[in-house]
């Protein structure tokens, strides 16, 4: 029961970090392609930190991604490993799809994220020329 809820907390950090990808990332391009570009300055002028993770941004998705590595290794590890008790073993198999449904959403936004910092531009500018 301890691992699983070792693999939940894995994916629950690993969702707050991929969740960091979009508002760096995915946001401010999403607000500025639908004609909010000045939302995104407002945004920048009330909360600085969303420029600096801007600045930051090769970090941020390498720890982000290194976090959803880490729990999905840990799922993967502990896939098999829930106690003999059947109402503690429900209790697990609970648990453990729970943290594997949050993993998929985690790796669903990190991979918006990166696909608005890092191809969206280049395939745009490529396209244009």
């Amino acid at each position: 029961m301890d691992s699983s809820k070792n693999s939940l907390i894995f994916c629950m950090f690993s969702l707050v970090a991929s969740s960091g990808t979009l508002i760096c990332c995915a946001l401010p391009i999403l607000l500025v392609s639908i004609g909010f570009g000045s939302a995104v300055v407002a945004l920048n002028s009330e909360l600085p930190l969303l420029a600096n993770l801007t600045n930051y941004k090769g970090w941020l998705f390498l720890i982000s991604g290194a976090l959803l590595l880490l729990a999905a290794w840990q799922l993967y590890s502990t896939r098999n490993l829930c106690p003999a008790d059947p109402k503690l073993a429900k209790s697990c198999m609970r648990i453990k799809n729970f943290s594997k449904n949050i993993l998929i959403v985690a790796l669903i936004f990190w991979a918006i994220g990166f696909i608005a910092a890092y191809i969206a531009l280049p395939v745009h500018v490529w396209l244009d020329t």
